[in-house]
C-alpha cells in the first residue's frame, strides 16, 4: 500500500510539473499556440480558397455542359414541334430531350390551337412540373425582350440553382423562337455535391494534418531555442546557490551562443571579485582574532595589576593616594572593559569562521535563568515567571551568554523592574525578557542586533562594547533559534528568544567561545 501511494504521488508530481511546464505564460507554450494559429490560419486560408476555385470550376464545367446540351436539344427537338403542340408531341419530345448525354428531365409547355395549356413531362405525371420551377425563372423566361443591335433574341435561356429537400439542382428555362413550346430544364447535382463534400474533407484532413505538423514543428523549435535558455536558468540557480564555478558549454555562434559567453564571463568575474572579498574577509578576521590573541597577554598582566589595584582601593588602610584614587578606579574599568572587548571580538571571530561548537546537555530552563540571574546578582531588578521542569537540549554556557546579554541591556537601558517569562511549546522554548523603560525608538529597531551599533550618536562611549546583543543572536542562530525585539503596547522593550527543544545539531567536543568554565562575559549592547 505504501509502495502504491508512493508510486501515485510520483505520478501526481510529475504530472504537475508538465502542466507547470505547459501554464499559459509558459514560452513553450506561446510558442506552439503562435505556430498553431499561423499554421491554422495559412490552412484554413488555403483550404478554402481552393475549396471556392474548384467549387466554382466543377459547378460550371458542369453547369455549361449541361446547358449546351439542353440548349441545343430545344433548338433540334423542340424547333421542330408545331405552334400549338398536343399534349402527345409534348411528351415524346420531352422523352426524347430527356435521352441526351447529361440525362436531365424536361418539361415543355405548349398551347393548343383552342387556347388551352398543355404539359410534357419527361417524367410522365409524376415527374418534372412547373411548380418545381421557381417563379422568378418562370417570369424571367417568359419575358419578351426588345430586339436590338446589341439583343437579336426576344427570349434568352436563364438559370438558377435551387436546393430541394437536400438534393443541390440546376434549373434552366427558356422558349422556342418564332413560336413553339416553352422548355424547362432540372438536373441533379448531387454528384458534383458529393465531389465537393470529398474535397472539403480532404482540405480539412489536410488543414489538420498542417496544424499538428506546426505543432510539432514548434514543439522542436521551442526545444531547440528553450534548451540553452533552460540551461541558462539551471546555471543561474547554481550560481544563485553559491556554486561559482559553474559554467555553461557554448556551441555555435547565434544570439543564444554570444548570451552564454557573457553568463560565462560575468560568472568568472564574480567568482573573482567574490574569491577576492572571501581573501580579504579571511585576512581581516585573522587579523582580528590575531589581535585578540596577541592583546590577551599584555591584558591578563593589566588585569592583574588592576585587581590588584582594586584591593588596595577596597582595603581600609587607605595605602592609596587620594588624589590618584579616581585616576587608579577609572584605570581599573578601562581595563575590565577591554578585557570584555577582547573576549567579545574572539567570540564574533570564531562565528565568522564558523568554528563555534554547540555542547549540548539537557537543560532546565528555570534554574538556568535563576543560575544567570543569582550570579549577578540581579535577584532585586528582575522578576522570574517559569516553571521548573520545562527542560531542552541547550549549550548552557551559550544559554547563559544569551540571557546574560538580554537581562543586562534590559537593567542598563530600560526600567526595573525586568520581567522574565518562559513559554514551553512542543517543539521550542520561549523565553521573553520585558523591561519597563522608554522603548526601543523605531527607527533603531532594525539595528539592535547590528555589531557596534550605537543609538544616539552622542553617546559614542558606554560601558558595553556594542556586541552584546549581536553575540546573543549569533549564539540563538547556532541552536538554530531565533531573537526578536519589539515595543510593548503598555510600555517598554521586549526582547523574545525562540529555541528548539531539540538542538538539530549532534553535540560534540569542539573549540568554544572561550575558556572551559568560564562564564559569559557581562556584555552589553548599546540599542537604546
Amino acid at each position: 500500500m505504501t509502495h502504491e501511494l508512493g508510486g501515485f504521488r510520483g505520478w501526481t508530481a510529475v504530472r504537475k510539473g508538465k502542466l507547470a511546464r505547459l501554464r499559459f505564460t509558459s514560452l513553450r507554450l506561446r510558442l506552439v499556440v503562435v505556430f498553431g494559429a499561423v499554421a491554422l490560419t495559412a490552412a484554413v486560408s488555403a483550404s478554402g480558397i481552393a475549396y471556392w476555385l474548384n467549387r466554382e470550376a466543377v459547378l460550371t464545367r458542369t453547369q455549361g455542359a449541361v446547358l449546351r446540351d439542353f440548349e441545343q436539344e430545344m433548338q433540334n427537338r423542340a424547333g421542330s414541334l408545331p405552334e400549338h403542340p398536343s399534349q402527345d408531341e409534348l411528351l415524346h419530345t420531352a422523352g426524347q430531350m430527356a435521352n441526351s448525354s447529361q440525362r436531365f428531365s424536361v418539361l415543355l409547355v405548349g398551347e393548343e390551337s383552342t387556347g388551352k395549356t398543355v404539359y410534357g413531362s419527361s417524367g410522365g405525371l409524376n415527374g418534372f412540373s412547373l411548380e418545381d420551377v421557381p417563379e422568378s425563372l418562370r417570369r424571367a423566361v417568359n419575358k419578351q425582350q426588345d430586339v436590338t443591335d446589341g439583343n437579336e433574341s426576344p427570349y434568352h435561356l436563364y438559370w438558377q440553382r435551387v436546393v430541394d429537400h437536400g438534393t443541390p439542382y440546376l434549373v434552366a428555362g427558356t422558349r422556342v423562337i418564332g413560336g413553339g413550346p416553352t422548355g424547362y430544364m432540372r438536373k441533379s447535382l448531387e454528384p458534383e455535391a458529393k465531389d465537393l463534400n470529398s474535397l472539403a474533407w480532404s482540405l480539412g484532413i489536410a488543414t489538420g494534418l498542417a496544424l499538428i505538423g506546426a505543432a510539432l514543428l514548434a514543439q522542436a523549435a521551442a526545444t531547440t531555442v528553450l534548451k540553452p535558455v533552460h540551461r541558462l536558468g539551471v546555471a543561474a540557480r547554481r550560481l544563485g546557490e553559491g556554486r561559482l564555478d559553474t559554467r555553461l558549454r557554448v556551441s555555435g555562434t547565434d544570439e543564444l551562443a554570444d548570451l552564454s559567453r557573457t553568463f560565462n564571463r560575468t560568472a568568472e568575474a564574480l567568482e573573482k571579485r567574490v574569491d577576492d572579498m572571501a581573501a580579504r574577509d579571511e585576512a581581516s578576521r585573522r587579523f582580528v582574532a590575531d589581535m585578540s590573541h596577541e592583546l590577551r597577554t599584555p591584558l591578563t598582566a593589566i588585569t592583574t595589576v588592576a585587581e590588584v589595584l582594586e584591593e588596595e582601593l577596597d582595603a581600609e588602610s587607605g595605602s592609596i593616594d587620594p588624589m590618584i584614587e579616581p585616576a587608579v578606579r577609572l584605570v581599573v574599568s578601562e581595563t575590565r572593559r577591554l578585557n570584555n572587548l577582547v573576549e567579545n571580538l574572539m567570540e564574533v571571530t570564531r562565528f565568522d569562521a564558523g568554528t563555534a561548537r554547540l555542547v549540548l546537555d539537557d537543560v532546565d530552563v528555570a534554574d538556568q535563568i535563576t543560575a544567570c540571574i543569582d550570579a549577578r546578582a540581579w535577584l532585586d531588578a528582575v522578576d522570574l515567571d517559569a516553571e521548573r521542569g520545562i527542560h531542552a537540549r541547550l549549550d548552557p554556557r551559550r544559554l547563559d551568554v544569551i540571557l546574560a546579554n538580554l537581562i543586562g541591556n534590559a537593567l542598563k537601558h530600560g526600567g526595573s523592574p525586568v520581567r522574565v517569562s518562559v513559554a514551553a511549546a512542543r517543539d521550542e522554548v520561549v523565553i521573553a525578557v520585558r523591561d519597563h523603560g522608554p522603548g526601543i525608538p523605531e527607527e533603531v529597531l532594525p539595528h539592535v542586533f547590528d555589531r557596534f551599533y550605537k543609538a544616539s550618536a552622542s553617546r559614542p562611549r558606554s560601558e558595553g562594547s556594542g556586541l552584546g546583543l549581536s553575540i546573543a543572536m549569533e549564539n540563538a542562530h547556532i541552536h538554530g533559534g531565533e531573537i526578536t525585539a519589539a515595543n510593548s503596547p503598555e510600555g517598554g522593550a521586549v526582547f523574545t528568544l525562540r529555541l528548539p527543544r531539540g538542538a538539530s545539531e549532534p553535540a560534540e567536543q569542539g573549540e568554544q567561545a572561550g575558556p572551559s568554565g568560564q562564564s559569559a562575559p557581562d556584555t552589553k549592547g548599546d540599542a537604546r
